[in-house]
């Protein structure tokens, strides 16, 4: 686990400010949620924080290591895309291999992890299926079982609930729950019933900057949220 901070970021595409003066510092084994209208920053932020953006100014450490110029495969990072970026002509469990395979794991320890998180996933049956096979709720379990399967320090959820169903977002929260003893776990989300479930503290963002900042019935209450918030889920 890593305490994560992000120092002054600014990131810019074109004429539009997307990240301005941004800054957060999440605690190791906290469940941290950004939230806030669309097109706020919050996507970007995490993308940054993986190192698959560059800001334009500011710094991310993990711990007291400046991981700013860091690549995205040497951060330890995993991470869920909104879209699931699954690789289509790999199976599931081909899919979950992957990132132990860069990492050079020996044969013997990949069969026993992968075999370890189907189960957890529940979905031993479906290993040799193609991604276009499965359901979406089930396609959102390969792809977390194939950030989580790494062990990384810090774990990262672009709307992970989005277009799942009742079961699978309280089995997801359940998931997210347990990996927090783990790792420092941050979602980009939308969906407040995940929200209340999971994170024990919330930024808001609006316009690029964080309004409000803290634990989530104190940012509840901030008029400034309730402001920023409009929309998101109406």
């Amino acid at each position: 686990m890593s305490i994560v901070t992000m120092e002054n970021i600014h990131k810019e595409f074109g004429k539009t400010v997307a990240l301005n003066k941004f800054s957060l510092t999440i605690p190791e084994g906290s469940l941290v949620t950004l939230l806030g209208p669309s097109g706020c920053g919050k996507t970007t932020a995490l993308r940054i924080l993986a190192g698959l953006l560059k800001a334009d100014r500011g710094h991310t450490f993990f711990d007291s290591t400046d991981v700013t110029s860091v690549a995205a495969a040497k951060r330890d990072i995993g991470m869920v895309f909104q879209a699931y970026s699954l690789f289509p002509n790999m199976t599931a469990r081909e899919n979950v291999e992957f990132g132990l395979r860069t990492r050079k794991t020996s044969r013997t320890e990949i069969q026993r992890k992968v075999d370890e998180i189907f189960q957890i996933i529940g979905l031993e049956e479906h290993q040799q299926k193609y991604p276009h096979q499965l359901s979406g709720g089930q396609q959102q379990r390969v792809a977390l079982a194939r950030a989580i399967v790494i062990r990384p320090r810090v774990l990262l959820l672009d709307e992970p609930a989005g277009g799942l169903g009742a079961q699978d977002i309280e089995w997801m929260n359940s998931l997210i729950h347990n990996l927090a003893t783990q790792c420092s776990v941050i979602l980009v989300e939308h969906h407040m019933d995940v929200v209340m479930s999971v994170c024990n503290r919330l930024y808001v963002l609006n316009f690029g900057e964080v309004i409000s900042s803290g634990d989530v019935e104190k940012v509840r209450r901030d008029p400034a949220v309730v402001e920023a918030y409009l929309g998101v889920n109406n």
